[in-house]
């Protein structure tokens, strides 16, 4: 029990005295950036997945 004990008042340390939080600023930017990175990833993979139907559509239609 003793052992439960001091690793969550270590942890309890370590998370108020060591860390260092970002600022609601800084934390704004960085998600306005997963925001943007994540919607040009969905655009190329949107992009990615319309040509290659179109590419497959028009060799299956070759092919029968």
């Amino acid at each position: 029990m003793n052992r439960v004990k001091l690793y969550l008042q270590e942890s309890y340390t370590e998370l108020v005295k060591k860390v260092s939080w970002p600022t609601w600023s800084q934390l704004q930017s960085s998600a306005i950036v997963v925001m943007v990175a994540s919607l040009i990833f969905a655009i190329v993979v949107f992009v990615m997945d319309f040509g290659f139907r179109n590419i497959m559509t028009f060799i299956y239609n070759l092919l029968y």
